[in-house]
């Protein structure tokens, strides 16, 4: 069974191949280690590309593929950390390296708290002039990439302009995480996720751009404001397939290019990451009323926190203050002056993103609802197994914390 089982696993990873380099297949040898599970294998590939890639497969067929383009991302740090990291046990893990201009180099990882250092030397300025250079210009976010990959460093500055510290991120093309959300794409309605920094919102937003472009055959326009979702450079990376990629300026122009988007290219999708204004907020309004599907993330963990958010409450529908008569106030068992959303939510959908495999799902206008009326809403909670499936619990009630 397992031969089965490696021979159609190779077989994905060749098409995935296949259509990243846009070529003919590519030939790829495998490398096995056992895991703590005895139904999961996992898999590493080293293609001619410079790419490792990460199957993480179970016995029933569930997979899931990690490519992350880490050699290109490990030219750009000093020589000894490249070493240092290449040999590292933990590399599918590594989440990002800080470089601070007299400080120990540190690297954090997946899963973990805190970091640990990567020698006992500090960082100079020589070798941040040298990352610099390899990486190229930075925007005025003070963000760059690495033409070609997904990865994005960014940078701290001095008053006077200069480089003093740098934050390498790794970018991943994750294949097979749109299981989680997979059925909500069919009812062509508006999903909003949140979570904090690093759980996997604009992985997410990559792999639903190429699945409604490449699979359900939706016109898809990104509005990349840092090139975090389709790359640096020109050409938009393999993994967002079909989908178009606009390219925004600068980060204050973010909601000029979504309606340009719409009024120039006749979108049915639009994919926005980090929606963090008023002007986005009513932006995302304005396109979700010409009845166009958007995915977007905004900053928050939790429900709670677009509500209370009083620049992207917008996006849930807004909150207003009403004052009941003495009759209705009786009637509800409440204040006199309470909360009440104003309008239907942009987003039908939202998701709370609390690690990468545990998701809460609501349905927006029922579960602002409920929670501005000082209720516990039902919900969603969807989430991998050990063997990577995906299980979703239904009707669990929802109180911020353990749900």
């Amino acid at each position: 069974m397992n031969t089965v089982i490696a021979k159609a696993n190779f077989l994905c990873i060749n098409r995935f191949f296949a259509s990243a380099s846009k070529t003919k297949t590519i030939p790829l040898s495998f490398i096995s280690r056992k895991s703590k599970s005895k139904t999961q294998k996992i898999y590493s590939l080293k293609s001619p590309l410079s790419r490792l890639i990460h199957v993480f497969s179970s016995l029933d067929g569930a997979h899931c593929i990690v490519e992350d383009d880490l050699q290109a991302f490990l030219d750009i740090l000093p020589s000894d950390l490249r070493y240092i990291l290449l040999n590292d046990p933990k590399r599918a893990q590594l989440l990002e390296v800080i470089l601070d201009l007299g400080r120990l180099p540190a690297a954090r990882y997946l899963g973990e708290f805190g970091g640990k250092y990567l020698r006992s030397t500090e960082v100079s300025m020589r070798e941040l002039e040298y990352a610099q250079n390899a990486i190229g210009e930075f925007g005025d976010d003070n963000r760059a990439g690495i033409e070609g990959t997904l990865h994005r460093i960014s940078a701290i500055r001095s008053r006077k302009g200069v480089i003093v510290g740098l934050t390498c991120r790794v970018g991943r093309a994750v294949g097979g995480h749109i299981d989680m959300v997979h059925d909500l794409l069919h009812y062509g309605k508006s999903i909003l996720f949140v979570g904090r920094p690093g759980v996997g919102k604009t992985t997410v937003m990559r792999e639903i751009a190429r699945v409604l472009s490449d699979e359900f055959y939706k016109r898809v326009v990104i509005v990349d404001t840092s090139n975090e979702i389709g790359g640096d450079g020109n050409i938009p990376h393999a993994a967002v397939g079909g989908a178009r990629r606009m390219q925004v300026p600068e980060p204050s122009l973010q909601h000029k290019v979504m309606i340009e988007a719409v009024e120039n290219h006749m979108p049915e999708v639009i994919i926005v990451d980090e929606i963090g204004t008023e002007a986005e907020a009513l932006a995302c309004r304005s396109i979700a009323e010409r009845g166009i599907m958007l995915i977007g993330t905004a900053h928050g963990e939790r429900l709670e926190n677009i509500i209370k958010n009083a620049t992207l409450c917008n996006l849930i529908g807004g909150v207003e203050t009403v004052t009941l008569g003495d009759e209705e106030a009786r009637a509800r068992r409440s204040q006199k002056s309470i909360l009440e959303r104003k309008g239907p939510p942009t987003f039908c959908f939202l998701i709370e993103m609390r690690e990468r495999h545990y998701w809460v799902t609501h349905r927006t206008e029922k579960s602002v609802d409920m929670l501005l009326r000082g209720e516990n809403p039902l919900v969603e909670v969807r989430k991998r197994d050990n063997q990577f499936r995906v299980v979703i619990e239904r009707w669990k009630t929802y109180d911020g914390n353990s749900i």
